[in-house]
């Protein structure tokens, strides 16, 4: 097994092509431990910190290609500070949650008083409606991350959604899966 150092990984990641996708498999594999710390330090779930570490490493490329990481530290250094402000924004943002919930209307209290008839027409109504704006959101995300959202909906692992997407490993299909989520999160929590 080779091994690359910080000046081999960056150089491959800068020189773009087919192998850079090498070199930024290479880095994430290296450091995959770090959500495994991150669930013990920062008490946050498993696939909390796996969306945390890979919005990390996505950074790290980015300021690796851009040449705004110029070095002066390890790169592991750099990708653990990353990943640990991500960590602490997902805590931020679980907190902020948490606390908006208690404002909340509720539905299901609503619905009780409905006649048993009306009752099941609504929520038939409502589950018809929650089915058709994923379909709307998934089609809009793009053609690899609805593929990608399904396959995984249906139980596809991560190395069968890897082999049948064409992706090197299964841990970066894992990462593309959770960026797919994170999208599709973030257009459930933008819709009017």
């Amino acid at each position: 097994m080779q091994h690359y150092s910080d000046a081999d990984l960056m150089a491959g990641i800068r020189a773009g092509g087919p192998q850079r996708r090498l070199y930024e498999n290479k880095l994430y594999e290296r450091y995959d431990y770090l959500v495994a710390d991150g669930v013990r330090k920062h008490r946050l779930a498993e696939d909390d910190c796996a969306s945390a570490y890979s919005d990390a490493v996505l950074t790290v490329f980015d300021h690796i290609s851009s040449g705004r990481f110029e070095g002066r530290s390890e790169l592991k250094t750099y990708l653990y500070q990353i990943f640990a402000n991500k960590c602490v924004d997902a805590i931020r943002k679980k907190t902020t949650n948490r606390s908006s919930v208690h404002d909340a209307f509720s539905l299901d209290d609503s619905l009780m008083q409905l006649p048993d008839a009306a009752r099941l027409a609504v929520q038939h109504l409502i589950a018809k409606s929650d089915v058709e704006i994923l379909h709307q959101h998934l089609k809009n995300l793009g053609d690899k991350c609805r593929s990608m959202i399904l396959l995984w909906g249906e139980g596809y692992s991560d190395d069968e959604i890897a082999q049948s997407m064409d992706y090197n490993s299964a841990a970066v299909a894992k990462t593309s899966r959770l960026r797919c989520l994170d999208k599709l999160r973030e257009r459930y929590r933008n819709a009017p």
